[in-house]
């Protein structure tokens, strides 16, 4: 009984995810505090760049990543019925998750032919730090995704044995939670 129990309690995948998955957050909001600093100190210029910012594109990639993660929570809910649409979901996960570079870099491309670069000012130097080091998060997670995917089309995770499975979900869940703090803190925030 007690085994039951202890397995329902414990974190999914492995206790060092979760070191890496806590400093990487800190990280993020200590940079999401310094651009809040800086945004304070001159809030016309924040506003009126936030203005040319596609707000549009963000929001897709909101649904996105949103959509990505829900596919993903349902692979790993799939895998652990021995569910045999589990490679379909993180296929949609890692598809949805490719959408969003795709999308991410044709906003970047918009600014850049706009003559808008990190130096612009210092709204566009946060949004290219912040978004920009997302994306390496996006870049590296749909990495992890296709992994997980071709590991699941061979059976990789029957048998109970979905550790790298919830390592990769619970770390994708951190890129989408990021970037539901990055789409208010620059797309929205007034």
């Amino acid at each position: 009984m007690s085994t039951t129990s202890e397995h329902r309690s414990r974190l999914p995948g492995v206790d060092g995810l979760w070191v890496f998955i806590g400093f990487d957050a800190v990280i993020f909001a200590l940079l999401f505090a310094s651009f809040q600093h800086d945004r304070y100190g001159d809030p016309a210029l924040f506003e009126a760049s936030r203005r040319t910012l596609n707000f549009h594109l963000a929001g897709l990639d909101t649904l996105l990543l949103l959509t990505s993660s829900w596919l993903v929570a349902l692979a790993v809910q799939a895998v652990a019925r021995d569910d045999p649409r589990a490679p379909r979901l993180l296929l949609g996960g890692m598809l949805t998750g490719a959408m969003f570079v795709v999308s991410k870099s044709v906003e970047y491309a918009e600014k850049l032919i706009d003559g808008i670069t990190p130096a612009t000012d210092a709204l566009y130097g946060w949004y290219f730090l912040l978004t920009g080091v997302h994306l390496a998060h996006v870049l590296a997670g749909t990495g992890l995704l296709g992994y997980t995917w071709r590991r699941s089309r061979r059976g990789a995770y029957r048998d109970g044995n979905r550790v790298v499975l919830e390592c990769v979900a619970s770390f994708w869940h951190l890129v989408d939670l990021l970037w539901l703090v990055l789409f208010p803190l620059l797309y929205l925030q007034r």
